[in-house]
């Protein structure tokens, strides 16, 4: 039964002449009407499937996106190849004849599930999507010329080609076909790793038990080891003896004490910084000038965003080299403060009380350390007071808390009758005719207080003028 199956799929020689033969005969008509109402039927039976599944799985199993995405793309290849299989077998069993056009379907479907298998485990082996629909297209002709080549019996061809030209390696010899596929099966065991390692960094990092740094930590050590022992394993698969790698190895190693000694460096201090907790996502970070929150931690740099959605990338070694400002090191709540001025004729006690309780109201300030408020100083228009206060979530921002909170004191301060001081200024034109000296018009801007002390009372011999500015008015005496 095994040899009759494998008949079945086995590749067809001289495929050109068999084609035409079957063309010239009506069996050969029938099979191709077949082959082609199987695709058809098939396809439409597979969308009809989906839609069933779209639409009772649009807001369930979020989790498994990954496999119902991989089902959605092989869910076709299955039934038109299941379908095509037991096809070939009703055909053989009523007519007699062999298959042609269906075995070419069967052989289509079974290239087309592969295809479709490695194309959704790029989609979800590379992060943030970078296998774009360029590189899927490319690298699907690139599978179908392979098929092709299969078909036609070619590849027997090019792969004694391959095999014919070798490259001397140290004591050895390695041949063309042996690179090719080493490092085409290297390339696939790398990908599967590093799906495997995006699979276990979700289930890592949702370990909540765990310290964020440890699960990074273990993150990328998991990572590392998984594409380790991806490349062990598949070199030995190719006949590719792991003592050549020595000579690589020595090459890597001078390339890392002279050109890669940066890269090596990062690469370190990305797990020094994590093992020692100095830097953890969500940290409030200021380097060089630059203010941000930890957003992600690799093995090279860190990625800091700032509150207006600039993003520095920081190498790793900066963090262990030189001196950076973690503002969120031993706590994430975060100081801030206004300034405001009052009237002279202000209640100060009052006025410092409903600071305090302006700012005590608000949801994203902190109950311990409590809000405080302080006199600072007394100004040429009034007082200065000062209100501190501490915020739970500074990565939030501190604009809109702030422009709460000063909204609520002037509410407040109108309520109570509290002013806010305003600029004044008194200007006195003086101009003695007898004074030879005095006969130049002059300016003296002066506040209030000054002019009082000067001249408690108008010259008689000078024109006096005194204006007060208030809310745009100018008011004249003569």
């Amino acid at each position: 039964m095994i040899n009759y199956f494998d008949s079945m799929f086995a590749r067809k020689e001289f495929l050109a002449r068999l084609i035409i033969h079957s063309l010239k005969t009506t069996s050969g008509w029938l099979e191709v009407a077949c082959a082609i109402m199987i695709m058809i039927g098939t396809y439409w039976f597979s969308l009809k499937i989906l839609s069933v599944i779209s639409r009772h799985t649009q807001q369930r199993y979020v989790k498994f996106t990954m496999l119902l995405h991989l089902f959605s793309r092989l869910l076709w290849p299955i039934i038109l190849f299941i379908s095509t299989a037991i096809a070939m077998v009703i055909w053989r069993a009523t007519t007699g004849e062999s298959v042609l056009w269906l075995q070419l379907t069967a052989f289509t479907a079974r290239w087309l599930l592969m295809i479709r298998l490695i194309m959704a485990i790029l989609h979800n082996a590379i992060p943030n999507n970078r296998f774009n629909e360029r590189y899927e297209r490319s690298l699907s002709t690139f599978l179908w010329i392979c098929f092709l080549l299969w078909l036609t019996s070619l590849d027997t061809f090019i792969i004694h080609l391959l095999k014919s030209l070798a490259l001397p390696v140290g004591s050895t010899s390695l041949s063309l076909y042996t690179v090719i596929t080493g490092s085409i099966i290297v390339g696939i065991a790398i990908i599967i790793a590093m799906w495997l390692s995006r699979i276990t960094e979700q289930r890592i990092l949702k370990a909540d038990k765990l310290d964020i740094n440890l699960r990074y930590v273990l993150v990328k050590i998991v990572k590392t080891l998984l594409v380790i022992i991806a490349v062990l394993i598949a070199l030995p698969m190719v006949g590719i003896n792991l003592t050549i790698l020595s000579v690589f190895g020595g090459a890597l190693g001078v390339g890392l004490g002279l050109g890669l000694q940066k890269i090596a460096s990062n690469y370190v201090s990305g797990f020094i910084i994590l093992a020692d907790h100095s830097v953890r996502p969500g940290d409030r970070l200021n380097i060089n000038n630059f203010t941000g929150y930890v957003t992600k931690i690799t093995a090279r740099f860190v990625v800091l965003r700032s509150s207006d959605g600039s993003e520095a990338l920081i190498p790793n070694d900066t963090f262990v080299s030189n001196t950076v400002i973690n503002d969120s090191y031993s706590s994430k709540i975060m100081s801030t403060n206004l300034t405001l001025q009052v009237a002279y004729n202000t209640d100060l006690p009052l006025a410092l009380e409903i600071l305090k309780e302006v700012a005590s109201k608000q949801a994203r300030v902190c109950d311990d350390p409590k809000p405080n408020s302080f006199v600072t100083g007394f100004a040429d228009s009034g007082i200065n007071l000062y209100v501190n206060y501490w915020i739970n979530d500074p990565e939030n921002g501190f604009m809109s808390i702030n422009s709460a909170i000063l909204l609520e004191i002037w509410t407040r301060f109108k309520e109570v009758g509290i002013e806010f001081p305003f600029p004044q200024q008194e200007i006195r034109i003086l101009n003695d005719a007898k004074d030879p000296i005095a006969c130049h018009t002059t300016l003296r801007p002066t506040n209030h207080a000054t002019m009082q002390s000067a001249y408690p009372e108008p010259l008689p011999t000078a024109l006096s003028v005194s204006s007060s500015y208030h809310s745009g008015q100018q008011t004249s005496h003569d």
